[in-house]
């Protein structure tokens, strides 16, 4: 049963990853001011595809727990926005809408965590290093934002 669920979670999470693919991030965010702290690009795929197997081992552990609904529904909603924010950012190239829906996800993720936590202990200890990184991410984002005010002025 915890294998079904995983590949279940599992495809949830490399659905919400494709729009990397669908919306790479291309030359107009090349040109933008960021960060020295920046990550360096070859990061962020090692680093969502760790983060992918972590939500997902989480997923189908809570997955099989009695009263699981909350954590359930918040895992749910949490990946829904880890999907919307990519093609906000990237593919509408709207750095401040971008901000909105990152913050909404960490929002998620963290309410998701203290649900998983009060199903399955390893379950939210998988999700403290997605929240770390959405953190970072977020961090990030507004950051670019602040580097970029006449482009960010559109969204």
């Amino acid at each position: 049963m915890f294998w079904t669920l995983f590949c279940i979670f599992l495809a949830a999470c490399f659905a919400a990853g494709a729009t990397g693919g669908l919306f790479p991030p291309g030359e107009w965010y090349d040109k933008l001011s960021k960060p020295s702290w920046t990550p360096p690009n070859w990061l962020f795929p090692v680093a969502w595809t760790t983060l992918y197997l972590l939500m997902a081992g989480a997923g189908a552990r809570a997955g099989m727990q009695p009263g699981n609904g909350i954590a359930m529904a918040l895992w749910s909603l949490q990946i829904a926005l880890n999907g919307l924010w990519t093609p906000v950012f990237f593919g509408l190239e709207r750095l401040k809408l971008g901000m909105i829906v990152l913050g909404a996800l960490w929002l998620a993720v963290a309410a998701t965590l203290v649900a998983l936590f009060m199903v399955d202990t390893w379950a939210g200890l998988m999700f403290v290093p997605y929240l770390v990184w959405v953190t970072v991410a977020g961090a990030l984002n507004l950051s670019v934002i602040r580097l970029n005010p006449e482009f960010a002025q559109n969204g």
